[in-house]
């Protein structure tokens, strides 16, 4: 009787743990704790839900997922604090001169900093979205899912985008308080055009790497084609641009077109340009004789960001896994 007894309790165990794991499984939510995995862990569980089962909620499933991924990973605290370190920086920096000129002449300062810092890091935040992902084994359990691999891409790029935002705002924005209480609100309108431009830059550059990240084989290749990109973009361009309208009478379309075919030249333009910053030599004349209007330089920044986003989301369903 005692051994029969004991067999039921055992039986009796064992069928209220499996009871509970029937109850976890029905509900989709097997433990409240956090997911060390950062919340990878739950969203096949979400893929297969009815939530997910229109384009918007898997796009959102997979755009949560690299947003969560991003904020545990202290990416979100990194990016915010590197651009709140360098804008309180440049912004004391230009608030001790002997006769600051207010918000103009110190975003102009802080734009100088941002063509060359922002899409080093958006770059370094996007090089391995597609690539790294694979390599860690998450791209093909992403793909066994019912979703498609362009609203993968998408979702990935979205969430990237979110956090990269949010930093720049909240950064440079910190800076733009400091500059607030000094200042006034006498040209603080030309600061948040600033903070929109560099917010554009960034989101064109992120997408540029997330291009780079799908097309790329391994994570280093991918590193190194973001690195040349950073360094063309960045300081190649411009002086190539300078030397061919120095060495040739070319019409203002070659100008403009030159000007247009660099995310960071049309952030220059943007952001000199509203600030009547153009100037006499150099690429800011350049920028002058240009004659770009306003909603043509933001319409090229938003294709800047669509275009290499698009373009990734066709060429990762030839991607071999």
């Amino acid at each position: 009787m005692t051994t029969d007894r004991r067999r039921d309790d055992r039986d009796g165990t064992s069928a209220a743990g499996t009871s509970a794991d029937a109850d976890r499984t029905a509900t989709g939510s097997d433990s409240a704790d956090p997911k060390p995995d950062g919340g990878y862990e739950t969203a096949p569980a979400v893929a297969h839900s009815g939530d997910s089962g229109t384009i918007a909620g898997q796009l959102f499933v997979v755009a949560e997922t690299e947003y969560r991924l991003a904020v545990r990973s202290r990416w979100a605290v990194a990016l915010t604090a590197i651009f709140a370190v360098f804008a309180l920086g440049m912004a004391t920096f230009s608030g001790s001169d002997a006769s600051p000129a207010g918000f103009e002449r110190i975003v102009a300062s802080l734009a100088a900093l941002v063509v060359y810092l922002v899409p080093l890091v958006a770059l370094a935040f996007s090089y391995d979205a597609i690539v790294g992902r694979e390599e860690s084994g998450w791209l093909q359990t992403l793909f066994s899912l019912p979703v498609s691999r362009s609203w993968v891409v998408l979702g990935t790029a979205v969430g990237r985008a979110t956090v990269l935002a949010s930093a720049t705002v909240i950064g440079f924005g910190a800076a733009g308080i400091l500059l607030l209480l000094e200042y006034g609100f006498g040209g603080f309108e030309s600061y948040v055009g600033f903070l929109l431009a560099a917010v554009g830059l960034g989101l064109a550059f992120l997408a540029i790497g997330v291009l780079l990240s799908t097309l790329a084989r391994e994570k280093t290749h991918a590193l190194g084609v973001a690195l040349l990109a950073w360094a063309w973009f960045v300081l190649v361009h411009d002086l190539l641009a300078l030397g061919v309208v120095g060495a040739f009478s070319l019409p203002d379309v070659a100008v403009s077109a030159m000007v247009l075919a660099n995310p960071t030249g049309v952030f220059r333009a943007l952001v000199l340009g509203a600030l009547g910053a153009g100037g006499d030599a150099g690429f800011a004349a350049v920028l002058a004789e240009a004659g770009l209007s306003t909603g043509l330089l933001a319409a090229t920044l938003v294709a800047w960001i669509v275009v290499p986003i698009a373009l990734a989301a066709v060429a990762v369903n030839r991607r071999r896994l």
